[in-house]
């Protein structure tokens, strides 16, 4: 599955919105994960609790390597960027089941379903079937308007899946250079366009060309006197 077909996906079932840091699972992801929770702006009280839940664990071993294939089946790697699970996917639901508890039974029943499917199908867990196998089913859960009844709770798994996989890569760097987001950035105001002032027959005059938009001077502060004159 190409990078463009996942957006298709994502787009087709809804981002999810939750925007946090994550919890990880190796020495050099979590001091990774600590530094972002530096940057986000959390009070000292929120960075403890950040703290707390970065310490617990939810997910067992075999349960993060199904969500990391998930995770990178959703939004894998292309030539431009990484995947999933080269932006800390992983870690982030791990760390969205902790900070929003309602999550865990879905997510770990969904997780269930998805391997009973799997060996009911291919005789093995979702981990170790092929990747063409895995797709075959990703695909009759993917679309919610064509799934078939009995997919339900397959649907439901994978819509939930989707949404926090989109909302945790598009809130790290790399997913910000995927949608060319560059934050807030100090902009320059060079007037009204010349072609708007003449649509509208307007034009500056010299003296508010070079008191109001010389490059040189866009950083001075301008002061006027009693009578409505620039001081200076």
């Amino acid at each position: 599955m190409d990078r463009r077909e996942s957006l298709k996906l994502i787009l087709a079932g809804g981002l999810g919105t939750g925007l946090l840091a994550t919890a990880s699972c190796t020495p050099s992801e979590e001091a990774e994960l600590n530094a972002m929770i530096g940057e986000y702006g959390r009070t000292p009280e929120e960075k403890v609790v950040d703290e707390k839940l970065m310490a617990d664990r939810f997910f067992t071993d075999a349960e993060m390597a199904t969500i990391a294939v998930l995770s990178d089946i959703i939004l894998p790697a292309d030539e431009s960027s990484g995947s999933a699970t080269d932006a800390g996917v992983p870690a982030f639901i791990e760390f969205m089941v902790k900070d929003a508890p309602s999550f865990k039974t879905p997510l770990r029943g969904g997780l269930m379903w998805l391997d009973t499917e799997s060996r009911k199908r291919f005789g093995k867990e979702f981990v170790s079937i092929s990747g063409a196998e895995q797709l075959l089913i990703v695909d009759d859960i993917a679309w919610p308007d064509t799934a078939r009844p009995e997919m339900i709770h397959g649907v439901r798994f994978f819509n939930r899946m989707r949404n926090l996989v989109a909302s945790g890569y598009f809130t790290t760097r790399m997913g910000f250079d995927v949608l060319g987001y560059k934050g807030n950035v100090p902009g320059v105001w060079d007037g009204v366009p010349e072609d708007v002032l003449k649509k509208h027959g307007f034009a500056y005059d010299e003296k508010t060309l070079r008191e109001c938009l010389d490059p040189a001077t866009r950083t001075k502060i301008i002061e006027w006197d009693d009578r409505g004159n620039i001081v200076g």
